[in-house]
């Protein structure tokens, strides 16, 4: 093999093509549908990942109000919030932030799983999750995404 050289392929923004999928998180456990997600919004299930490129795709979420926790999770999980004054600093519980913005919920849980920075910017704004059924993403005709 003296002499041979053999060429590496580095993604570029001319050859990426992303897609559209769409994920139903009825009955499925928040933490292990977020990873799913994170990883096609990063573009690690294409042979073509680059990990200073955004060669992920995008991802519809459908029923956020219907995801789960596993074990006792959705009786102690609590999320905060600070507003940066004294005294700003709100607890809401799991169940009630369940109940008033589902979709907050699978999208922090995302985003906690991106990188930091431009890129993870870029990436989670490739996500969309809705409440129930409909969204308006009919015209890109996305494809359901295979999570086990």
């Amino acid at each position: 093999m003296r002499g041979t050289k053999q060429k590496s392929f580095v993604a570029s923004s001319k050859t990426l093509q992303q897609e559209w999928f769409i994920v139903d998180a009825k009955d499925r456990i928040l933490g292990r549908l977020a990873t799913q997600i994170a990883m096609v919004l990063m573009g690690k299930h294409k042979p073509i990942y680059t990990p200073f490129l955004d060669t992920g795709d995008f991802v519809v979420v459908l029923n956020a109000e219907k995801i789960k926790l596993s074990g006792k999770k959705a009786e102690k999980k609590v999320y905060k919030r600070f507003s940066g004054y004294p005294g700003g600093q709100k607890e809401v519980p799991f169940a009630e932030e369940l109940a008033k913005h589902p979709e907050v919920i699978i999208h922090q849980a995302v985003l906690r799983m991106l990188p930091r920075g431009t890129l993870g910017r870029q990436q989670i704004n490739k996500l969309k999750v809705y409440k129930g059924t409909e969204h308006p993403h009919q015209a890109q005709q996305p494809k359901p995404l295979e999570i086990k």
